[in-house]
């Protein structure tokens, strides 16, 4: 992932992602976009259309990206789970990340899995990032202890 570019890369990929909460799986989707950036390991970002209806209500928090522009943020449930604050998505992309319009990514951290192909994925260290973590992406990341100013 230290070659991973800045600005961040968009790709799409053929890839089986998999989300759960509260014993339901709330999303399934076998092509996807992936964000790749500079000491970050890849975001996954979801078709709305691949998430279970009802799943995902407004959680009225937005944040902005330099790069992809304005986020809204989303509640998620699963089963008897409400995770507050846990998915975000771009509803007026950057030009250049258009593509990722409506998309929604997941914070693995607060789901209770997430996959890439069947592998388990790890959380992106230190809860503000949303970076899904696999045997294929070496670190160090951005987010733990002492990389604030990295």
């Amino acid at each position: 992932m230290w070659d991973y570019p800045r600005p961040p890369r968009l790709e799409v990929v053929d890839r089986r992602v998999v989300v759960v909460l509260g014993g339901q799986t709330i999303a399934e989707a076998t092509r996807c976009f992936r964000v790749l950036e500079t000491s970050h390991p890849p975001v996954y970002y979801v078709a709305p259309g691949d998430i279970r209806a009802g799943a995902l209500t407004p959680a009225g928090r937005r944040s902005f990206c330099e790069f992809k522009g304005a986020a809204v943020h989303w509640n998620v449930s699963g089963g008897d789970r409400i995770e507050v604050d846990a998915a975000w998505s771009y509803p007026e992309p950057a030009a250049s990340y258009a593509a990722l319009r409506n998309h929604v990514a997941f914070y693995p951290a607060r789901m209770d899995a997430c996959f890439v192909d069947g592998e388990r994925v790890r959380p992106q260290p230190g809860g503000y990032y949303g970076g899904w973590i696999t045997d294929a992406v070496v670190g160090p990341f951005k987010g733990g202890p002492g990389t604030r100013g990295w």
